[in-house]
């Protein structure tokens, strides 16, 4: 079976031509072609001999994910499903601000964590993506979009941290000035709170920005909204966090999903504030939202101003996150393989 070229980093890529007898400053340039020029075939990296690609088209392939439907929100936010070799989907977000574009990228098909206010998880976990599928995705946005991202988060369906070789893998490419060129301190991973994979997190030795879904600030109801807390409870990953920050010098985010009369109390707001200061975080409020068989409804705009207010009092940093794309199923929590009337 031919291997996908895309899957492999420039240094592995070093290795492949060594395997196959061809000077290593070839990988540079198929790297580059690869993923900073996208092209769909070998024959089309012009500064190679035709005699290599050949012997590229023998042992690899280019794969790139196809985009069967792509849909716009009226606030301008893009919604994509690509259809992936398997025949499975997942899906990506563009939300454009000014010079900033930023894609929301998926790790897997499904998730296994099962947050019962995220419909990512709703319909089970089938696999996780390649290294080349998650990267595929900012390339295919960029193609077809004609823009260049700015800004990677890993906070579409699946976990991260669960497919931790194949995103770092990503990463690497993503950040790598001959591959997509994105800053390290553009890219975030958003993690449930996979605590070992956390503290593996901090010695890659790229600045990334780190963001722990944490969405209740005491054990029992997290144990409810974050299944993955009965493994690693709140102690675990408040210990995880500090030791991130402290060994990479990241201020780390901590993502709150206000649910109605269920997390949005003024006790809520002062547990939260305590774990906020004692992390050194700054904390991310989003409001619930809808998606079909949602267990929760989210928080008013008043309640979500009172609750920032109460952490601010506190001395907390606090963001309230706009909701954007959720017309179209593409706001925080909504992602699950919809299909839409296309409009392209």
């Amino acid at each position: 079976m031919k291997k996908k070229i895309q899957d492999f980093t420039l240094e592995e890529i070093e290795k492949e031509m060594l395997r196959i007898n061809e000077p290593v400053h070839r990988a540079r340039q198929i790297f580059k072609w690869t993923h900073q020029k996208a092209v769909n075939t070998f024959s089309e990296m012009t500064d190679i001999p035709k005699a290599l690609h050949l012997k590229l088209d023998k042992k690899y392939i280019i794969s790139r994910p196809c985009c069967v439907d792509r849909v716009r929100s009226k606030d301008g936010t893009e919604k994509f499903l690509w259809k992936l070799d398997d025949g499975k989907c997942v899906e990506t977000v563009l939300i454009k601000e000014r010079t900033r574009k930023t894609v929301c990228i998926s790790t897997q098909v499904g998730c296994k964590f099962k947050c019962p206010f995220c419909a990512s998880g709703s319909k089970g976990f089938t696999r996780d993506l390649s290294t080349g599928e998650i990267v595929g995705q900012v390339i295919a946005v960029q193609e077809l979009c004609s823009l260049k991202v700015t800004n990677v988060v890993f906070m579409g369906m699946g976990e991260p941290l669960d497919n931790y070789d194949k995103v770092v893998k990503a990463i690497r490419i993503m950040n790598h000035p001959e591959g997509l060129g994105i800053g390290a301190r553009k890219i975030t991973i958003s993690t449930c709170g996979v605590v070992p994979k956390i503290l593996k997190l901090k010695d890659l030795g790229i600045q990334i920005e780190l963001s722990v879904s944490l969405h209740a600030a005491e054990n029992r109801l997290r144990n409810e909204l974050v299944p993955i807390n009965r493994r690693y409870p709140l102690e675990r990953l408040i210990d995880a966090c500090i030791e991130y920050r402290e060994y990479t010098g990241r201020i780390v985010t901590l993502e709150y999903t206000l649910i109605k009369g269920k997390n949005d109390l003024y006790k809520d707001a002062v547990k939260l504030a305590k774990i906020a200061r004692f992390i050194r975080a700054k904390v991310n409020l989003i409001s619930c939202n809808s998606f079909e068989a949602a267990q929760y409804a989210g928080s008013d705009r008043v309640s979500i101003n009172r609750f920032k207010q109460y952490l601010e009092d506190r001395k907390v940093t606090a963001t309230v996150r706009k909701s954007k794309g959720s017309d179209i199923m593409a706001a925080c929590g909504q992602l699950a393989v919809t299909m839409h009337k296309r409009v392209y």
